[in-house]
């Protein structure tokens, strides 16, 4: 496996971010925790891991913009930006303060609109998944596939519940019915980028969610893609990255998720 030299650079932070996210962990009742909006949580872990990577990618890249879940966009980004790394520092920051482990670094390099270079770090298991396009998807250098299930009534289907605007519940509900009668079980881990990465390697068929950012799922789409799934809109269509209602999974289960919930579109 060979790997390109900007994913070295994003694999390189999302390790610098990773070492801060671990050290926190070993006593996370000491962390400073401040809430963005309802059930949005900030720490500074999520603060210092962020700036961690984008001091890492500003060295090797000082032209490039960045969009950060945490600072915004970066001075410099505009339509005409050739090269954008999209960051989450912490995915499944709720998960981390608990000490649930399942939460994940997310970088992602946006050339020209399109993703180019991803990376999923799972600290916890020491879990890599990267990603180039046109390359494959990895994971620990390994390469990695969508699962083979083809009905989605043998399907584990991951998802996410709202938690910042709960206006949305009682639609997430009636998807949550549709999806319990058709599938073999729903599982709702806490953290998209790495219910994607799980995607690509096989350890879920499909995902769906909605009201995502792009940093949830800038990286975990490639891995998707890459891994020979289909990533789209509940209408099945390509612009999910900024309107951010996804469905993910093999081809097959894709287009079986897309039948069922495209009302909710």
């Amino acid at each position: 496996m060979i790997i390109p030299p900007m994913l070295n650079t994003a694999i390189k932070a999302a390790r610098r971010a990773a070492t801060i996210i671990n050290r926190a962990s070993f006593d996370v009742s000491l962390l400073k925790v401040s809430k963005k909006s309802h059930n949005d949580f900030v720490t500074e872990v999520d603060k210092a891991a962020e700036d961690a990577i984008i001091e890492v990618l500003k060295n090797a890249y000082p032209d490039h913009a960045i969009l950060a879940e945490e600072s915004g966009a970066s001075d410099n980004l505009h339509d005409e930006n050739e090269n954008v790394w999209i960051i989450d520092p912490l995915d499944g920051t709720t998960n981390f303060i608990h000490g649930f482990p399942q939460y994940c670094v997310s970088i992602a390099l946006q050339q020209r609109g399109i993703i180019t270079q991803a990376v999923v770090y799972d600290p916890t298991r020491n879990d890599l998944f990267t990603a180039s396009k046109g390359a494959g998807a990895y994971l620990n250098e390994k390469r990695i596939r969508v699962g083979k299930r083809d009905k989605i009534a043998d399907a584990l289907i991951g998802t996410g519940f709202p938690f910042r605007d709960l206006d949305g519940l009682n639609e997430y509900v009636k998807m949550f019915k549709v999806m319990t009668e058709h599938s073999a079980g729903l599982r709702r881990p806490g953290a998209a980028a790495l219910d994607l990465a799980y995607v690509a390697a096989g350890r879920l068929d499909g995902f769906f969610e909605k009201g995502l950012k792009p940093w949830d799922i800038a990286a975990g789409s490639l891995l998707v893609t890459e891994a020979g799934g289909i990533v789209g809109t509940f209408e099945g269509e390509s612009d999910y990255l900024y309107k951010g209602d996804v469905i993910a999974g093999s081809p097959k289960i894709f287009a079986q998720q897309v039948n069922l919930l495209s009302e909710f579109a």
